[in-house]
């Protein structure tokens, strides 16, 4: 029995220090509002910064979205600790309601199985019914 508890808390430690170590993604901010936009104004380009705030290279394996109208593009190259980089969205600007999710696989290790749900939302109308209130707004927050 006295050989097994130093071993136990040995075992703790080890682990403790473990779940601490690893790349870590922390993104600005998690949903882009678009607004109220229209397509001839509006190239349906956003980004998505984030930084590796842990202590290994963040790797994004796959980033994902919840329909074909919207496409995602991920970095390429690992992400080293302490550096940031960029997921950029391109909205199709159909005419609509916009509510999409892009889904971020890494190997981050401060959220669950590496994977992040980010979000875009909006509305697209027709050019001459956009406010234009809401249109500076919308450019002000960009």
């Amino acid at each position: 029995m006295k050989k097994i508890l130093p071993l136990v808390a040995v075992l703790f430690l080890g682990l403790g220090v473990f779940a601490q170590t690893g790349a870590k993604i922390e993104f600005k901010t998690d949903t882009i509002d678009y607004g109220t936009t229209n397509k001839e104004d509006d190239n349906g380009v956003r980004v998505f910064e984030f930084t590796n705030t842990g202590t290994a290279p963040l790797i994004i394996s796959d980033v994902k979205s919840s329909c074909g109208c919207t496409v995602p593009s991920k970095p390429t190259q690992p992400i080293p600790p302490g550096k940031s980089d960029k997921i950029e969205v391109k909205y199709n600007m159909h005419t609509g309601p916009i509510r999409k999710t892009i889904t971020v696989m890494s190997n981050a290790v401060n959220v669950p199985d590496g994977t992040v749900a980010l979000k875009i939302k909006g509305e697209v109308v027709e050019k001459d019914k956009v406010d234009v209130l809401q249109k500076k707004k919308t450019m002000m927050d960009q």
